[in-house]
Protein backbone atom coordinates (compact mmCIF):
# COMPACT_ATOMS: atom_id res chain seq x y z
CA UNK A 1 0.00 0.00 0.00
CA UNK A 2 1.33 3.43 -0.97
CA UNK A 3 0.82 5.95 1.85
CA UNK A 4 2.13 8.95 -0.11
CA UNK A 5 -0.61 11.65 -0.23
CA UNK A 6 1.23 13.51 -3.00
CA UNK A 7 -1.05 12.21 -5.81
CA UNK A 8 -4.13 13.21 -3.78
CA UNK A 9 -3.13 16.87 -3.39
CA UNK A 10 -1.37 17.19 -6.74
CA UNK A 11 -2.89 20.11 -8.63
CA UNK A 12 -4.78 21.32 -5.57
CA UNK A 13 -2.84 24.39 -4.52
CA UNK A 14 -2.98 25.75 -1.00
CA UNK A 15 -4.24 29.34 -0.71
CA UNK A 16 -3.32 30.89 2.67
CA UNK A 17 -6.01 33.55 2.18
CA UNK A 18 -8.88 31.13 1.67
CA UNK A 19 -10.38 27.95 3.07
CA UNK A 20 -9.48 25.29 0.52
CA UNK A 21 -12.20 22.68 1.06
CA UNK A 22 -13.91 20.12 -1.13
CA UNK A 23 -16.35 17.23 -0.86
CA UNK A 24 -15.30 13.78 -2.00
CA UNK A 25 -16.68 10.25 -1.81
CA UNK A 26 -14.59 7.92 0.35
CA UNK A 27 -13.65 4.35 -0.43
CA UNK A 28 -16.46 3.35 1.94
CA UNK A 29 -18.93 5.13 -0.36
CA UNK A 30 -19.71 7.84 2.19
CA UNK A 31 -19.19 11.58 1.61
CA UNK A 32 -16.11 13.15 3.16
CA UNK A 33 -14.86 16.68 3.59
CA UNK A 34 -11.26 17.44 2.68
CA UNK A 35 -9.32 20.59 3.55
CA UNK A 36 -6.03 21.53 1.87
CA UNK A 37 -3.41 22.65 4.36
CA UNK A 38 0.02 24.13 3.69
CA UNK A 39 1.69 20.85 4.62
CA UNK A 40 -0.89 18.35 3.50
CA UNK A 41 -4.50 17.44 3.92
CA UNK A 42 -7.23 17.15 6.57
CA UNK A 43 -10.18 14.81 6.04
CA UNK A 44 -13.41 14.74 8.02
CA UNK A 45 -16.62 12.77 7.97
CA UNK A 46 -19.69 14.66 6.77
CA UNK A 47 -22.00 12.95 9.25
CA UNK A 48 -21.58 12.25 12.95
CA UNK A 49 -18.36 13.10 14.69
CA UNK A 50 -15.88 14.63 12.21
CA UNK A 51 -13.09 12.16 13.05
CA UNK A 52 -15.42 9.20 12.46
CA UNK A 53 -15.03 7.91 16.03
CA UNK A 54 -17.99 6.65 18.06
CA UNK A 55 -16.99 7.04 21.71
CA UNK A 56 -18.78 4.56 23.98
CA UNK A 57 -20.66 3.39 20.87
CA UNK A 58 -22.41 6.75 20.55
CA UNK A 59 -22.33 9.33 17.78
CA UNK A 60 -20.27 11.66 19.96
CA UNK A 61 -19.20 12.30 23.55
CA UNK A 62 -22.01 14.81 23.91
CA UNK A 63 -24.61 12.14 23.11
CA UNK A 64 -22.88 9.75 25.53
CA UNK A 65 -23.02 12.18 28.45
CA UNK A 66 -26.56 13.23 27.58
CA UNK A 67 -27.49 9.56 27.84
CA UNK A 68 -25.70 9.36 31.18
CA UNK A 69 -27.78 12.32 32.33
CA UNK A 70 -30.99 10.55 31.29
CA UNK A 71 -29.90 7.45 33.23
CA UNK A 72 -29.06 9.60 36.27
CA UNK A 73 -32.49 11.24 36.16
CA UNK A 74 -34.18 7.84 35.96
CA UNK A 75 -32.25 6.60 38.99
CA UNK A 76 -32.48 9.77 41.13
CA UNK A 77 -35.70 11.36 39.99
CA UNK A 78 -33.98 14.59 38.92
CA UNK A 79 -30.66 15.90 37.62
CA UNK A 80 -29.67 17.32 41.03
CA UNK A 81 -26.12 16.21 41.73
CA UNK A 82 -25.21 15.36 38.14
CA UNK A 83 -21.85 16.93 37.30
CA UNK A 84 -19.22 17.16 34.58
CA UNK A 85 -15.66 17.25 35.93
CA UNK A 86 -12.79 19.26 34.46
CA UNK A 87 -11.41 16.37 32.43
CA UNK A 88 -14.80 15.60 30.88
CA UNK A 89 -15.34 19.26 29.98
CA UNK A 90 -11.92 19.29 28.34
CA UNK A 91 -12.83 16.30 26.19
CA UNK A 92 -16.14 17.89 25.23
CA UNK A 93 -14.29 21.08 24.33
CA UNK A 94 -11.91 19.17 22.07
CA UNK A 95 -14.88 17.53 20.41
CA UNK A 96 -16.60 20.88 19.83
CA UNK A 97 -13.42 22.08 18.11
CA UNK A 98 -13.76 19.25 15.58
CA UNK A 99 -17.27 20.40 14.75
CA UNK A 100 -16.02 23.99 14.49
CA UNK A 101 -13.43 23.02 11.88
CA UNK A 102 -16.10 21.19 9.92
CA UNK A 103 -18.78 23.85 9.93
CA UNK A 104 -16.32 26.60 8.93
CA UNK A 105 -15.32 24.55 5.88
CA UNK A 106 -18.92 23.65 5.12
CA UNK A 107 -19.85 27.33 5.20
CA UNK A 108 -17.15 28.01 2.61
CA UNK A 109 -18.82 25.37 0.42
CA UNK A 110 -22.24 26.96 1.08
CA UNK A 111 -23.52 23.76 2.69
CA UNK A 112 -25.76 25.80 4.94
CA UNK A 113 -28.03 23.01 6.21
CA UNK A 114 -25.00 21.16 7.55
CA UNK A 115 -23.61 24.37 9.06
CA UNK A 116 -26.90 24.96 10.85
CA UNK A 117 -26.79 21.37 12.13
CA UNK A 118 -23.22 21.57 13.49
CA UNK A 119 -23.54 25.04 15.03
CA UNK A 120 -26.82 24.09 16.74
CA UNK A 121 -25.07 21.01 18.06
CA UNK A 122 -22.19 23.04 19.55
CA UNK A 123 -24.63 25.47 21.13
CA UNK A 124 -26.33 22.49 22.74
CA UNK A 125 -22.96 21.39 24.07
CA UNK A 126 -22.34 24.87 25.53
CA UNK A 127 -25.72 24.69 27.28
CA UNK A 128 -24.87 21.26 28.66
CA UNK A 129 -21.50 22.36 30.05
CA UNK A 130 -22.93 25.61 31.44
CA UNK A 131 -25.54 23.69 33.41
CA UNK A 132 -23.49 20.77 34.70
CA UNK A 133 -19.78 21.72 34.82
CA UNK A 134 -18.33 21.66 38.34
CA UNK A 135 -15.61 24.16 37.44
CA UNK A 136 -16.62 27.77 36.68
CA UNK A 137 -13.53 28.08 34.48
CA UNK A 138 -14.86 25.35 32.19
CA UNK A 139 -18.16 27.19 31.79
CA UNK A 140 -16.39 30.48 31.09
CA UNK A 141 -14.10 28.84 28.54
CA UNK A 142 -17.05 27.52 26.53
CA UNK A 143 -19.23 30.59 26.87
CA UNK A 144 -16.67 32.91 25.29
CA UNK A 145 -17.39 31.26 21.93
CA UNK A 146 -21.17 31.47 22.13
CA UNK A 147 -21.60 34.82 20.27
CA UNK A 148 -19.53 33.54 17.35
CA UNK A 149 -21.40 30.26 17.11
CA UNK A 150 -24.76 32.06 17.32
CA UNK A 151 -23.59 34.31 14.49
CA UNK A 152 -22.59 31.34 12.31
CA UNK A 153 -25.85 29.56 13.09
CA UNK A 154 -27.74 32.72 12.13
CA UNK A 155 -25.75 33.11 8.91
CA UNK A 156 -26.56 29.53 7.93
CA UNK A 157 -30.28 29.84 8.62
CA UNK A 158 -30.49 33.25 6.99
CA UNK A 159 -28.57 32.09 3.91
CA UNK A 160 -31.02 29.23 3.40
CA UNK A 161 -33.87 31.76 3.27
CA UNK A 162 -31.92 34.07 0.95
CA UNK A 163 -31.32 31.16 -1.43
CA UNK A 164 -35.10 30.66 -1.51
CA UNK A 165 -35.50 34.42 -2.08
CA UNK A 166 -37.49 34.66 1.15
CA UNK A 167 -35.79 37.87 2.23
CA UNK A 168 -38.28 38.71 4.96
CA UNK A 169 -37.65 35.36 6.66
CA UNK A 170 -33.89 35.90 6.33
CA UNK A 171 -34.19 39.32 7.97
CA UNK A 172 -36.20 37.82 10.81
CA UNK A 173 -33.48 35.23 11.37
CA UNK A 174 -30.79 37.91 11.39
CA UNK A 175 -32.68 40.05 13.89
CA UNK A 176 -33.32 37.00 16.09
CA UNK A 177 -29.61 36.17 16.01
CA UNK A 178 -28.69 39.72 17.00
CA UNK A 179 -31.14 39.56 19.89
CA UNK A 180 -29.70 36.23 21.06
CA UNK A 181 -26.19 37.66 21.16
CA UNK A 182 -27.37 40.84 22.87
CA UNK A 183 -29.28 38.84 25.49
CA UNK A 184 -26.23 36.66 26.13
CA UNK A 185 -23.95 39.67 26.63
CA UNK A 186 -26.47 41.30 28.95
CA UNK A 187 -26.82 38.13 31.01
CA UNK A 188 -23.04 37.82 31.18
CA UNK A 189 -22.76 41.37 32.51
CA UNK A 190 -21.03 42.57 29.34
CA UNK A 191 -23.50 45.28 28.38
CA UNK A 192 -20.70 47.64 27.36
CA UNK A 193 -19.57 45.12 24.74
CA UNK A 194 -22.90 45.04 22.90
CA UNK A 195 -22.11 48.06 20.72
CA UNK A 196 -18.57 46.84 19.98
CA UNK A 197 -19.51 43.20 19.34
CA UNK A 198 -17.95 42.01 16.09
CA UNK A 199 -20.68 39.39 15.73
CA UNK A 200 -23.50 41.91 16.07
CA UNK A 201 -21.68 44.32 13.77
CA UNK A 202 -21.31 41.68 11.10
CA UNK A 203 -24.96 40.66 11.31
CA UNK A 204 -26.06 44.30 11.10
CA UNK A 205 -23.96 44.77 7.98
CA UNK A 206 -25.37 41.60 6.44
CA UNK A 207 -28.87 42.75 7.35
CA UNK A 208 -28.34 45.88 5.24
CA UNK A 209 -27.05 43.80 2.35
CA UNK A 210 -30.11 41.56 2.47
CA UNK A 211 -32.41 44.58 2.58
CA UNK A 212 -30.59 46.00 -0.42
CA UNK A 213 -31.01 42.80 -2.42
CA UNK A 214 -34.68 42.36 -1.52
CA UNK A 215 -37.01 43.26 -4.42
CA UNK A 216 -39.08 46.37 -3.79
CA UNK A 217 -42.80 45.97 -3.15
CA UNK A 218 -45.28 47.81 -5.35
CA UNK A 219 -45.78 50.43 -2.64
CA UNK A 220 -42.03 50.94 -2.27
CA UNK A 221 -41.62 51.34 -6.03
CA UNK A 222 -44.44 53.90 -6.12
CA UNK A 223 -42.93 55.81 -3.20
CA UNK A 224 -39.58 55.83 -4.97
CA UNK A 225 -41.24 57.14 -8.16
CA UNK A 226 -43.05 59.76 -6.09
CA UNK A 227 -39.80 61.09 -4.65
CA UNK A 228 -38.27 61.21 -8.13
CA UNK A 229 -41.29 63.09 -9.52
CA UNK A 230 -41.13 65.64 -6.71
CA UNK A 231 -37.38 66.11 -7.18
CA UNK A 232 -37.96 66.77 -10.89
CA UNK A 233 -40.87 69.11 -10.09
CA UNK A 234 -43.31 66.93 -12.02
CA UNK A 235 -46.09 67.74 -9.61
CA UNK A 236 -48.99 66.46 -11.74
CA UNK A 237 -47.30 63.08 -12.08
CA UNK A 238 -46.49 63.16 -8.36
CA UNK A 239 -50.16 63.72 -7.54
CA UNK A 240 -51.17 60.74 -9.70
CA UNK A 241 -48.60 58.51 -8.00
CA UNK A 242 -49.72 59.72 -4.57
CA UNK A 243 -53.29 58.72 -5.44
CA UNK A 244 -52.05 55.25 -6.43
CA UNK A 245 -50.27 54.91 -3.11
CA UNK A 246 -53.40 55.92 -1.18
CA UNK A 247 -55.57 53.44 -3.09
CA UNK A 248 -53.02 50.71 -2.43
CA UNK A 249 -53.03 51.52 1.31
CA UNK A 250 -56.83 51.41 1.37
CA UNK A 251 -56.83 47.90 -0.10
CA UNK A 252 -53.83 46.79 2.00
CA UNK A 253 -54.07 48.66 5.30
Amino acid sequence: MNFDIGPIVEGWEFDPNDICARKITGVDGRPKLQVRLDLGLLQMEMEGRPDGQQPFGMESLLEHYEEELDTYRSEHGSDTGFQLDHETCGLLGQESLQYYHRYVCLFRLEAFEEVERDTARNLRLFDFVRQYATDEEDRTHMEQYRPYVIMMNTRAKGALHVNRKDYDAALRQIEAGIERIRAFLQEAGQVEEIESSNEIGFLRQWEEEVRGSRPLTLKQRLQQQLQEAIAQEEFERAAEIRDQVRKLEQHNP
